[in-house]
């Protein structure tokens, strides 16, 4: 498995402080594999260590609930600082209370979780402000190539733009058996944790719902305009429903919301999202046959990409014409085109004059797949496979 130094370098400062660690995230996406990078780089250090994966029936049989794990934690309290990690800790009764007492030993507390009992995002819900949070994604394309490449196998951003950047999904032996993997894993997220977790009675209309979005990512929405949608499908829901489905999906990391910023306003204009899928492949295993939305999906992966690399990222509209991302860190504002191709005349025409009456203050860039550089004089051209393998703008 690789070293996700990304992840692991903003967790590192935090190794020595008495605030519970929380590793977030959609399922599958490395939380555990992260967990065990930690404790192993502590053990080399010389630091005693303490896991308990909850995922394991004897461990859940011993430790059943706060109690147990506070007594079992207890019998290895020394004088120096234990190292505690314990993984799909929702498992145990009223985690939140043992988490809670444990940091006030000489300890360091490490936690992870995700299933329909509790989603990653609430885990910060029961710890009242004595947390630090990290969330971790699918890997980026430089982690899946670099994951590839330790397994003995090609993956291509082309492999990458349909299949996505699940680590298991890499360790499929064809691509039949990563869409079948793929499936399994987005029923036990969509159906089994969403549906269970929220006691959903219309799991057809959600369903529906949920394919609708997932399959149409990169695509300006509203709660009213998904309703107004569904019900040109014979499909009645309500607004506020449609909040509430969108919620859920946010709450297990299935989807990201980007706003729209208004340069007149200079605010957020909250009532419209960009809708973005975790990760690619939840779009390409809906997809019929095999006519990948390699467009969208594109837009998607440098959606992430900005993620990663740290920027704050709103979608632009400058006089109600819509500029993909604005991307902000520190003191520096980007403003970035996504196409797939721009080799054509139209397309060229339409996606550089995006920019068009808009005044130099943000770096300009357009990202596409093509090989020859279309860079001008005001707008930069970033090729997707130099783009994929940038830290920074």
């Amino acid at each position: 498995m690789i070293i996700r130094e990304k992840y692991m370098a903003q967790i590192r400062s935090f190794y020595e402080n008495d605030l519970i660690k929380v590793i977030t995230g959609i399922r599958r996406c490395g939380k555990s594999v992260i967990l065990k990078q930690i404790m192993k780089e502590l053990e080399s250090t010389g630091k005693r260590c303490l896991f308990l994966d909850f995922d394991l029936r004897p461990i859940r049989t011993q430790i059943p609930n706060a109690d147990a794990l506070i007594a079992y934690v207890n019998k290895y309290l020394k004088n120096d600082k234990l190292y505690i990690f314990l993984d799909e800790i929702q498992n145990v009764t009223e985690w939140n209370e043992a988490v809670r007492t444990l940091r006030l030993y000489n300890t360091s507390v490490f936690i992870t979780g995700s299933n329909s009992k509790l989603l990653s995002r609430e885990f910060t819900k029961e710890l009242s402000g004595r947390y630090v949070s990290f969330r971790i994604k699918p890997f980026v394309y430089r982690e899946a190539k670099e994951y590839a490449t330790q397994l003995g196998r090609p993956y291509e951003i082309n492999d990458y733009l349909v299949w996505g950047g699940f680590p298991a999904a890499l360790e499929q032996p064809n691509e039949d058996a990563m869409k079948r993997y793929l499936n399994d894993l987005n029923t036990t997220i969509i159906y089994n944790d969403l549906e269970n977790r929220y006691n959903i009675r219309k799991k057809d209309i959600f369903e529906r719902i949920v394919d609708f979005i997932l399959i149409s990512n990169a695509r300006i929405f509203s709660a009213k305009s998904i309703a107004d949608y569904m019900k040109g499908q014979n499909i009645s829901i309500s607004v506020p429903t449609v909040i509430k489905y969108l919620d859920y999906l946010k709450e297990a990391y299935v989807i990201e919301d980007i706003p729209l910023y208004s340069p007149k306003a200079k605010s957020k204009l909250n009532y419209y999202y960009k809708l973005y899928d975790e990760d690619v492949s939840f779009n390409s295993i809906r997809v019929s046959g095999n006519r990948y939305d390699l467009t969208h999906n594109l837009e998607n992966i440098v959606l992430n990409e900005l993620i990663y690399m740290g920027y704050e990222i709103t979608v632009y509209n400058h006089k109600g014409r819509e500029i993909d991302f604005r991307a902000v860190k520190g003191n520096k504002t980007y403003l970035i085109q996504v196409a797939y191709s721009v080799a054509e005349e139209k397309a060229y025409d339409r996606e550089f004059s995006a920019f068009a009456s808009i005044d130099n203050t943000a770096k300009k860039i357009i990202i596409t797949n093509d090989d020859f550089d279309y860079s001008t004089s005001t707008v930069y051209h970033y090729r997707l496979r130099d783009f994929l393998l940038k830290n920074e703008l």
